[in-house]
């Protein structure tokens, strides 16, 4: 297979584009990203809710959250290679309409079936917005400066929507239904797609691309397998034989995968995009930051819901730092990728979230306002700093004419993260937490009776119905919580540190892949 060309050889011809059509085309890319990330963490942080109203399990619960983002990881790929061959603006305004079927569909849930098929379906859209936003702004914005600003406005936007959501859904549930937390982005949605349908050019691949039906099948077969061998072995043990079939599938597939891009006349997936070690050092630091990022929101949405019964929107609130700065600080990490190196900002930006991270583990039952507020702080300062520069180190490590094809496979790993995030995670908090329950109870001064109860509540119903316990005695009953709260900041902790361990490590990794120093590529991307 040949070697790819370098950026700095590559020379494409510049398009232009009108002032009017490039601040239209992204402002609408922001905006469909927008309306794509406002389920993300909106929905995570209202499970508590969704839980009492439905009945769910912990396993369901964790299901609600990765059939949203399991479908966006396994077909970004192919949304990515349609818009190259159909047009990118059909695939966003596709995306959209997806987004507004699946919000529609949760909108009149009345279990929990119905309420997956409906994030499935967002997902699908997800996975249409995606690659289509990012293309549609790479297209416009050809000089390297206005990029790397571009992407940062995309990627603030992106942030934007995870700190909305949770806002958004805080208000709505405060005064209604649970369901109506979906029907904003019907409403977002609809629109865009109107604006988009009339103000947007579309665009498609410089040169011929080729559906790749069975890379595809192998992609949704390994994501699919891997994040139910995740989800399942917390609920059966990693030892059931459903669960080591499920690994074993996901590594098979995954190798098939591999042989077929590598053979195919026009893969889904160029494995040449990997001869680049920046490339490659931003698709594994992706994967990691991501699968810390999210499950962390997934944990500590649980934390102050189930330990301190903060309602969806103080819990919004008490995390809106995580994302908030992402858009606060966009337009500040684009100016600094310009003046240092995108490498230093990323480092740097890892090694503080993954402090942050960290910081987490000093958390009990009764940590206050202050001092959550300031760790999530530190979280987020980090998190704000890292989001951008992946992205665009992704997009121009690469020739110009693969951009589109480098950031919708960014985006799928981003994906893969975020699907793994709250599986892994959520299996810790369970297992952690029926681990050290019984250690907690048998130093309490509740009697057998009321220990037996509480055991046997949490084991059976699910973590969640620790928040709820009721006993005999209102003293008992308080008892009973604190043990519980003990039990369920140990798991807290157990998911910090692998947060911020994974934080860190994926700061290492784009140390020795990427670096931090000013070279002749960096110096190109801030000209």
């Amino acid at each position: 297979m040949p070697a790819i060309t370098s950026p700095a050889s590559e020379h494409s011809p510049q398009r232009t584009a009108p002032t009017r059509h490039l601040a239209a085309t992204t402002v609408l890319a922001c905006l469909g990203v927008l309306v794509s990330y406002l389920p993300v963490v909106g929905v995570s942080v209202s499970l508590p809710v969704i839980q009492q109203a439905l009945n769910a399990s912990t396993t369901q619960l964790q299901w609600i959250a990765t059939l949203f983002i399991l479908p966006t990881a396994a077909l970004l790929l192919t949304f990515g290679v349609l818009g190259d061959i159909f047009g990118r603006k059909k695939v966003f305004l596709a995306g959209l309409a997806l987004v507004v079927v699946g919000c529609l569909v949760c909108l009149t849930a009345n279990g929990v079936v119905q309420l997956c098929a409906g994030q499935a379906l967002t997902g699908f859209g997800t996975a249409a917005l995606m690659p289509s936003t990012l293309a549609l702004l790479t297209h416009v914005r050809t000089d390297r400066r206005q990029r790397t600003q571009a992407i940062a406005l995309w990627t603030a936007s992106l942030g934007l929507g995870l700190t909305l959501g949770p806002l958004i859904n805080g208000l709505i549930l405060d005064h209604t239904s649970w369901r109506w937390i979906f029907l904003p982005c019907v409403i977002i949605g609809a629109l865009v797609a109107v604006a988009g349908a009339y103000l947007l050019t579309d665009s498609r691949a410089d040169r011929e691309r080729h559906l790749d039906l069975p890379g595809q099948l192998l992609a949704v077969v390994t994501i699919t397998s891997l994040v139910y061998a995740v989800i399942q072995g917390g609920v059966t043990g990693w030892g059931s034989a459903e669960v080591v079939i499920g690994f074993v599938v996901a590594a098979a597939a995954l190798a098939a995968f591999v042989v077929t891009e590598l053979r195919s006349p026009h893969p889904m997936l160029d494995m040449r995009l990997f001869s680049s070690l920046a490339f490659s050092g931003t698709a594994a630091v992706m994967c990691l930051t991501l699968f810390a990022q999210v499950g962390l929101v997934f944990t500590l949405s649980e934390y102050f819901g189930l330990v301190h019964h903060d309602s969806t929107f103080d819990i919004a609130i008490r995390l809106i730092a995580l994302n908030g700065f992402t858009v606060v600080l966009g337009p500040l990490v684009g100016r600094l990728m310009v003046r240092t190196t995108p490498g230093l900002v990323l480092v740097a930006g890892l090694v503080v979230g993954g402090v942050g991270a960290l910081l987490v583990s000093t958390f009990d039952a009764s940590t206050g306002v202050a001092v959550s507020a300031a760790v999530i702080g530190i979280l987020g300062i980090g998190i704000a700093l890292a989001t951008a520069p992946i992205t665009t180190i992704a997009v121009n490590s690469l020739p110009p004419h693969l951009a589109p094809t480098a950031g919708a496979a960014n985006s799928a790993l981003r994906q893969i993260g975020s699907a793994l995030g709250p599986a892994v995670f959520g299996v810790l908090l369970t297992n952690r937490t029926l681990s050290t329950l019984p250690g907690h109870l048998a130093a309490s001064d509740l009697g057998a009776t009321d220990r037996g109860t509480v055991l046997g509540m949490v084991s059976d119903a699910g973590i969640q119905a620790g928040a709820f316990l009721r006993l005999s005695t209102g003293p008992a009953t308080a008892e009973a919580r604190a043990v519980y709260g003990a039990s369920f900041t140990n798991a807290l902790h157990t998911c910090a540190l692998v947060g911020g361990v994974g934080m860190l490590a994926a700061g290492a990794m784009a140390l020795v892949t990427i670096g931090v120093r000013k070279t002749a590529h960096n110096a190109a991307a801030g000209s």
